[in-house]
């Protein structure tokens, strides 16, 4: 006859950290986002009072702008 010994499974104090600061890591990159976005609509406000003719001088048609604008973050 075999003797097997189970044991608890040991939780690293990594872990539990992990799991206590998840929430504020993800409090900071929702901040992240809402700063970019924020800077971004701005952009986007700022080219759109512009004139045709200076938009064309950058090389942008109106409609083109809000995708130039958030060009690294859509992936269209």
């Amino acid at each position: 006859m075999a003797n097997t010994a189970v044991q608890p499974p040991v939780i690293s104090p990594v872990s539990i950290l992990t799991l206590v600061t998840a929430p504020f890591r993800y409090l900071g990159r929702m901040m992240i986002v809402m700063a970019e976005a924020n800077s971004r609509q701005h952009e986007v406000q700022r080219l759109m009072a512009l004139s045709d003719e200076q938009l064309a001088k950058r090389g942008l048609k109106r409609d083109e702008i809000v995708r130039y604008v958030f060009r690294s973050t859509l992936f269209v």
